[in-house]
């Protein structure tokens, strides 16, 4: 690997595990405006896609609203190659209504000038 190659590594790493810690943290918000590009494209498995930042702040505002209580999220791990990194989480939260779910999901994100462009997250919906 070249040290260019080595040094955009190394500054993705430093990317992502800024974001996670945003995340863990509980300001998941704050971690879409700062690392997140105008144009993103975030997809749910393989089945919805939104595209554009505001469309995706609104499906997140939509998300948080839909929580009563997060109970715990945690990341299980996380990894970066060349543009690409992925983390592994597990949320545990109950729903407005009372809807307890646990949830493990990977999210694969693709990054461009220090910001996400692409994202998406695999679970189950068992």
């Amino acid at each position: 690997m070249s040290t260019a190659n080595q040094t955009a590594v190394a500054d993705l790493k430093t990317l992502d595990n800024q974001l996670n810690q945003e995340i863990l943290k509980g300001d998941i918000l704050g971690a879409f405006e700062k690392f997140y590009a105008e144009d993103v494209v975030m997809e749910e498995n393989t089945e919805i896609t939104r595209i554009g930042k505001d469309a995706n702040r609104e499906a997140e505002k939509a998300f948080l609203a839909s929580v009563e209580e997060f109970h715990g999220v945690q990341l299980l791990g996380s990894a970066v190659e060349g543009d690409r990194s992925y983390s592994e989480w597990v949320l545990e939260v109950t729903f407005k209504g009372g809807q307890r779910v646990k949830l493990t999901q990977v999210a694969a994100r693709k990054w461009r000038d220090g910001q996400i462009v692409h994202e998406r997250f695999y679970y189950s919906k068992g």
